[in-house]
């Protein structure tokens, strides 16, 4: 006689002995394959985390020979330098803490996979891989052979859409149907009609109840029976428990009632409870999408870039209105924003910021470029290939290394709360129904099943990202772009602020600079613009527009030394731009001017001097900020201006000249370890170590590309007088959670007083329920719209 029993692997029923390896049996050699592999590359502990987590490997030797052809891999590889491929592959079968474990760890099962990142709700993995010693073809074919086949549809892939989940849709509508004939079937028993339905149609109406029932609760309702397992199994309690719970006593009580004829049971009670539940679940669902929609792509991408015209002139374009086709121009240290081909310069790119590896990749004319590079030498032209919405820069915001992993107080509130909740709310509902057990056990059912409703906590757990949400929206309008809402969480815990001055204090509008120095010739003033062309320094970029030449030469070297200066080689003459011992200056440099100095072939010739503009308003928005926060400036150039600044800034106002990148850096780190919670406000370009280093970096952007994920927010740079209004609102955000938290809380004790006095019918808990969540999300959306009403962008 054979013996049934499950496979070790993937869960599939089989015969015991059959198949079997240490012990363990599988349905099929192709299970015991992936546990083989799985066991030799000392990844065993898959099996720990969830029981019988796989899926059954499917083998055929050619199925993925299309991955081949090289026009099929360009669709699909997301980037590529030549030696580091990503591809974002769609798996269906991720179900479970196992399957993001594994696919995190391919790197085992392949020395050529560098990493696997896994998008649960989505259920995609992007995988980075060296292409020479690893294929796309072979990194599909180790996914299918551990029973991680992905879905690849070219076309599904051109729309650039995802198969849409619409089962909670589908889940309503049965839902609705079955409570809406179960409540018309209930009719005869609410009113009590004549003898003749009870002799004749009782029986019948009854047991068509208990079958509108069985969909509602083994489909419609499956999802809570789920979560609430994958809880108990992994020994925690989540707010699925309770409501699964609920269900179940009302479900299995009902089908007592009618099979011993003891009643009409509460079939009503519990279809109607199920289909507000997820009618709950589908407003939050698409209130969470409405958010994400309002914060798209475009909201990372303030910035602009330089577009060049069919005339050949140049005009600064918003970065996302940039479309296939148009020919864009690339300075040293700006960020490639789409894919396209290199059709002028060479590229010396800097792709760290997607591989991790800081080595540069050079591209020739012809050569395909992807978006996400910083362009190392001088400046470049390409020819756009995609929109930036298609590229892979609109993920590098959120990629994890550059991630600040900073955890607040109330974070750790909502944790202990989800922690400890489940379980005082099953406390008092097994109380309170071993009360009524005793007083009256004909309501001890519905007060059970009440509780367990009215309890759940989705009103807490929707209040900080609700409110948190509504204001990344808001600030977005208004020209000041944050990453996500633990930046935003953490923006209202500063207390110091750091600000760059040369092209955050100081403006391009409106700066005068004259020259000084040997008179420059058309050939001369030509080369000094052709080598500042290059650069993306706020004063090269003002002294750029100065000059008048529009004799561009093309630039046979250039190199860029952060802090110091620029230099060129053109037609074999040596090129310096930058400060006075850059450009080994003869004479003593004046400490009370700001000034580009320059030189040909080591030979200094004269300086530019620059008379700064400050912001309109920076002045009253230090003032406003010094009631109640530490100011520092930082400045990278000389002291020339300290008079001027100590009377404009206000009494006590620390400010440092001089300041190298890595000088600027160890401010901001010498400032934390006094327990400072620090910003740091700069241009992006010299500051992106501060920028990183500080708890939350806001990149001003003017007009140039200086995008970097080391800042937390861009603000649009003429907004940089509202950037108090900004904390302050971040502070008032927190003040709103923290008001939904003690509304919530008293919804819960009110709720519970009714429930457990046995005045709370279930169906009415269910429908309270998602009210309840309703309310809060329309306190938080009005409560953020109403302390933001006399926010107004400068625009």
């Amino acid at each position: 006689m054979t013996t049934k029993v499950n496979c070790f692997h993937c869960g599939d029923e089989c015969i015991s002995g059959e198949i079997v390896k240490d012990e363990k049996d599988f349905c099929c050699s192709g299970c015991k394959t992936v546990y083989e592999i799985f066991s030799e590359n000392d990844l065993s502990c898959y099996y720990d985390l969830e029981q019988n987590p796989g899926a059954t490997p499917e083998f055929t030797d050619d199925r993925f020979n299309f991955l081949e052809n090289e026009q099929i891999q360009e669709k699909l590889i997301e980037f590529t330098d030549g030696e580091t491929e990503i591809v974002q592959l769609y798996i269906p079968h991720i179900h479970c803490s196992s399957c993001i474990w594994i696919l995190e760890n391919l790197q085992k099962l392949n020395a050529g996979i560098i990493s696997g990142q896994v998008n649960f709700p989505e259920k995609t993995v992007s995988i980075t891989y060296k292409k020479q010693k690893v294929s796309l073809k072979e990194v599909v074919i180790l996914l299918a052979s551990i029973g991680y086949q992905p879905y690849i549809s070219l076309e599904d892939f051109d729309k650039s859409e995802k198969i849409k989940d619409r089962s909670l849709i589908y889940k309503i509508g049965i839902a609705g149907f079955a409570f809406g004939n179960v409540m018309f079937l209930s009719f005869p028993e609410y009113f009590e009609v004549s003898e003749y339905w009870l002799e004749q149609y009782k029986p019948l109406f009854r047991w068509l109840m208990f079958a509108f029932s069985l969909p509602v609760v083994f489909y419609a309702g499956q999802d809570f029976f789920i979560s609430s397992y994958k809880g108990i199994k992994s020994k925690t309690l989540n707010i699925d428990t309770p409501i699964a719970l609920g269900i179940s006593v009302l479900f299995i009580r009902s089908t007592a009632e009618i099979l011993f004829d003891l009643g009409t049971g509460f079939f009503d009670s519990l279809t109607g409870l199920v289909f507000f539940l997820l009618l709950g679940k589908l407003v939050q669902q698409k209130t969470y999408s409405f958010l994400s929609f309002e914060r798209d792509y475009k909201s990372y991408f303030p910035i602009a870039v330089t577009k060049i015209n069919e005339n050949g002139s140049e005009e600064n374009l918003p970065i996302y209105n940039i479309n296939k086709g148009d020919r864009i121009l690339i300075r040293n240290g700006e960020l490639i924003p789409v894919d396209g081909v290199l059709v002028k310069g060479k590229a010396s790119l800097d792709y760290s910021f997607v591989t991790g590896e800081a080595k540069a990749v050079e591209k020739n004319l012809g050569d395909k470029i992807y978006a996400g590079g910083k362009q190392k030498s001088s400046v470049i032209e390409l020819i756009a290939d995609k929109s930036v919405e298609q590229s892979y820069l609109t993920q590098l915001w959120s990629k994890d290394a550059f991630q600040k992993n900073h955890q607040l107080e109330y974070q750790t509130l909502i944790n202990k709360i989800s922690k400890h909740f489940t379980l005082v709310v099953l406390t008092i509902a097994f109380l309170s129904t071993i009360f009524w057990l005793i007083y009256d056990a004909s309501l001890a059912l519905n007060v059970f099943t009440a509780v367990l409703i009215i309890a759940c906590p989705c009103a807490i757990a929707l209040a900080s990202p609700f409110t948190l949400g509504n204001l990344l929206r808001i600030f977005g309008k208004n020209g000041f772009y944050v990453k996500d809402a633990a930046s935003l969480e953490k923006m209202a815990e500063l207390n110091t602020f750091v600000f760059d001055k040369t092209g955050t204090l100081t403006t391009n509008a409106g700066s005068k600079i004259t020259y000084e120095g040997v008179d420059l010739s058309n050939e001369e003033e030509s080369l000094v613009k052709s080598t500042l062309r290059n650069s993306n320094h706020p004063l090269s970029r003002k002294l750029y527009e100065f000059l008048q030449s529009q004799d561009i030469q093309t630039i046979d070297d250039y190199n860029e030394h952060i802090g110091k200066g620029i230099e060129a080689k053109i037609n074999q003459q040596h090129i310096k731009l930058g400060s006075s011992n850059f450009v080994e200056n003869p004479l003593t440099q004046t400490a009370q001017e700001t000034a580009v100095y320059y030189s040909k072939d080591n030979n200094y010739k004269g300086k530019f001097v620059f008379k700064s503009a400050y912001r309109e308003g920076v002045w009253d928005l230090i003032h406003q900020m010094k009631k109640e926060n530490q100011i520092l400036v930082l400045s990278g150039d000389n002291s020339g201006e300290r008079q001027y600044l100590e009377e404009k800034l206000p009494f006590e106002t620390q400010v440092f000249f001089n300041q190298k990148p890595e000088d600027k850096l160890m401010k901001i780190a010498k400032l934390q370890k006094n327990q400072q919670h620090v910003a740091m406000i700069g241009d992006g370009l010299n500051d992106a170590g501060a920028l990183k280093q500080s708890d939350v970096g806001i990149a001003i952007a003017e007009n140039i590309n200086v995008f970097t994920p080391a800042c937390d927010a861009i603000l649009d740079a003429k907004n940089l007088p509202l950037l108090n209004d900004f904390v302050k609102l971040s502070r008032k955000g927190m003040k709103i959670i923290k008001t939904a938290f003690v509304l919530s809380f008293f919804y819960n004790v009110i709720g519970l007083y009714f429930a457990v006095t046995g005045q709370l019918m279930p169906v009415i808990a269910a429908i309270l329920m998602p009210l309840s969540s309703v309310s809060i999300v329309a306190f938080t959306s009005i409560a953020t719209n109403w302390v933001t009403r006399n926010l107004k962008s400068m625009t």
